[in-house]
């Protein structure tokens, strides 16, 4: 494989994992190798970095793609222990890599001084991360088509983890306090186990290309990461990433909105202007245009996995709350609570999803999802929030637990709002699936998918500017 080819590789597995690179990106990292020369692979890096990623959520996604198609090394490549090329990989014969008693306890040793140097980012971890792997992470044996190499055998055969205390004792050793150190040994753990899992998706690039690696394994970007996938890290990240798009998208939508003040065109006006130009028409006058903005109904379902779904919609629409004349929310299982009042504004952002998550004990009544009983509440008692000004937005993956759906009801609320939507954060394969009744929803109130941070933006945009032409089309 030649430059050229890894390089468009390298850029169509960025474009894959969900980073906007452009042709004319493309030819700029070019460029800028061409300029640099490829004798330092960080400074390769950066490069790429520079011409390639916009956001610094994205710089995590394109580290672990770049380390697949320009890897630190091949191989096993750890110098000072011959015996492991000869008793690991793919083709090792007999039991297996060598992993005694007295190889592990040296191990050990070593990593638990490694952890304790100083320079936390230094190469020593990064080394011990690749001999993990080698020595403790290789699975010969495996039938075609199965990894041989194994990031949760390497840690679980090491038990990093287990020398926390042994770490923790160490740092306090050194002057600093429990709750530093302990925050510092877990960071460093952390980072080790990161290390042994980027070497063991490089090792099995090398078995199977990185093209496959890339699409299997590799984590599309933040912004792109569905809701429902996401891990516990990944929610605190979107978490911050929350605010700062509300502020992107808020003004986006102001310039817009104010692009198109203009109403219909005023002839009797512009005659009258042109008497200055000869009759010439060169600036065209326009009736002033009556400002409209959205009074926004959330309907969300927080039951499970779509309670992540509900949360982030809910905190991007009223960090958006100045785009919208009115906003009220409501949170259901199977019965409704309203949560307007947790949004006050200049709220802390951890305690709101605190908040949250304490009032969906209010919203459930037996446990179990029911949209037909929840809908019903709502119309019941809440019927004063909708009107001809209001649009009403319900947020759910619409699966019911085979309950009665009340269709009619749902039909009354669509009939007597200005516009309504269904916003499902599940895939719209997986629509009509088991007890899934989101086709039979959707005849009544468009569904509309919506499964990560960007097509959330883009749907709070539509909206927000009343293009709901757009919304049908799709």
């Amino acid at each position: 494989m030649t430059l050229l080819d890894t390089h468009i590789g390298f850029v169509e597995a960025l474009r894959a994992a969900g980073l906007p690179v452009s042709l004319a990106e493309g030819l700029d990292a070019i460029s800028a190798m061409r300029r640099i020369g490829w004798h330092d692979r960080e400074v390769v890096r950066t490069a790429y970095a520079a011409t390639l990623v916009k956001k610094h959520s994205q710089r995590v996604t394109f580290d672990a793609i770049f380390d697949l198609y320009f890897p630190r090394l091949v191989g096993d490549g750890v110098a000072g222990h011959p015996a492991t090329d000869a008793l690991t990989g793919p083709g090792a014969q007999g039991d297996g890599p060598r992993d005694t008693g007295a190889d592990l306890t040296r191990f050990r040793d070593e990593l638990a001084e490694a952890f304790l140097e100083e320079a936390e980012s230094g190469g020593r971890l990064q080394d011990l991360a690749v001999e993990a792997v080698g020595r403790f992470g290789a699975m010969p044996g495996r039938g075609a088509g199965l990894s041989s190499w194994s990031a949760y055998s390497a840690l679980q055969r090491v038990s990093a983890q287990q020398l926390l205390d042994q770490i923790v004792a160490g740092l306090m050793a050194r002057g600093l306090t429990e709750q530093d150190a302990e925050r510092l040994a877990d960071r460093r753990v952390g980072r080790f186990a990161q290390l042994v899992e980027g070497d063991a998706r490089r090792r099995i690039a090398e078995e199977k290309g990185p093209e496959h690696v890339a699409s299997v394994v590799i984590r599309p970007t933040i912004d792109r990461l569905d809701f429902t996938a996401a891990r516990r890290s990944d929610l605190e990240e979107m978490r911050r990433e929350i605010y700062p798009l509300a502020r992107r998208l808020a003004t986006r939508l102001t310039k817009q909105q104010h692009a198109r003040r203009g109403g219909a065109l005023d002839f009797r006006r512009t005659v009258r202007s042109s008497l200055s130009t000869g009759g010439v028409p060169l600036d065209t006058r326009h009736r002033p245009k009556r400002p409209h903005r959205t009074e926004l109904v959330v309907l969300c379902d927080v039951s499970g996995s779509v309670a992540n779904f509900a949360q982030f919609t809910l905190l991007l629409v009223f960090a958006l709350r100045e785009q919208f004349h009115k906003v009220r929310a409501f949170t259901f299982v199977d019965q409704v609570h309203e949560v307007t009042d947790h949004f006050t504004p200049g709220g802390d952002v951890v305690e709101v999803m605190e908040s949250l998550a304490a009032s969906t004990a209010h919203a459930a009544l037996w446990g179990r999802t029911n949209y037909g009983r929840a809908l019903t509440t709502f119309a019941d008692e809440h019927a004063d929030a909708l009107g001809p000004k209001t649009s009403l937005l319900i947020l759910g993956d619409a699966r019911s637990n085979y309950s009665d759906l009340a269709l009619p009801v749902l039909r009354e609320l669509a009939s007597s709002v200005r516009h309504a939507w269904w916003l499902n954060p599940e895939h719209p394969r997986h629509w009509g699936t088991g007890d899934s009744v989101a086709p039979a929803y959707g005849e009544v109130v468009p569904m509309v998918e919506c499964r990560n941070l960007t097509q959330l933006e883009e749907f709070v945009s539509v909206i927000s500017l009343g293009e709901t032409a757009r919304l049908r089309a799709r």
